[in-house]
């Protein structure tokens, strides 16, 4: 077993034992991917970021057409070229090869920066709605299903759907 779940695992049992024999442990797990691409905002966020990606795609094809088409005249028109103008065009062909690697680079950077940008915005609507609901069934802890280290957890306990619908229904 891993360090980590294994360092939780008893964390969690501490805890449980530490708890006075009347206080009752209630706890629940929420998938928090699932509520990013089922819910509303979610798919509106997701929606924006998949724009923002195809807008970069094609920026970048058609900096690679370019590039990719003066290459292809240099190659048909190698032997009829002076060196003079060779030179020139190899010149714009490196300049071009930079361009396009800094353009994808910039891209890159900007989606994980929007990307950062509209999860982040997401979570701090989300996180009102599963403290909300936390606080309405009287859960002690709320786990996040899939990068806790939970192993397993029985549906009973997932409160997921209620929170996408409240999610949905209160923007």
């Amino acid at each position: 077993m891993h360090r980590l779940t294994v360092r939780f695992a008893l964390m969690v049992l501490a805890l449980a034992v530490a708890l006075p024999a009347a206080a009752q442990l209630n706890i629940a797990v929420i998938d928090v991917q699932r509520v990013v691409t089922e819910s509303d905002p979610g798919k509106e966020a997701l929606a924006k970021l998949k724009q923002l990606q195809d807008a970069k795609i094609d920026q970048g094809r058609a900096l690679q057409q370019e590039l990719t088409a003066m290459q292809e005249q240099v190659s048909k028109q190698r032997f009829t070229l002076s060196e003079e103008r060779l030179a020139e065009l190899s010149k714009e062909i490196e300049d071009k090869q930079i361009a396009l690697q800094r353009f994808q680079d910039d891209a890159e950077r900007e989606l994980d920066e929007a990307r950062r940008r509209e999860l982040g915005g997401l979570e701090g609507r989300i996180i009102p709605v599963i403290n909300q609901i936390g606080v309405e069934r009287g859960l002690t802890l709320i786990f996040n299903k899939f990068q806790s280290g939970l192993v397993f957890a029985d549906e009973a306990v997932d409160i997921t759907d209620d929170v996408i619908l409240r999610f949905n229904t209160t923007q």
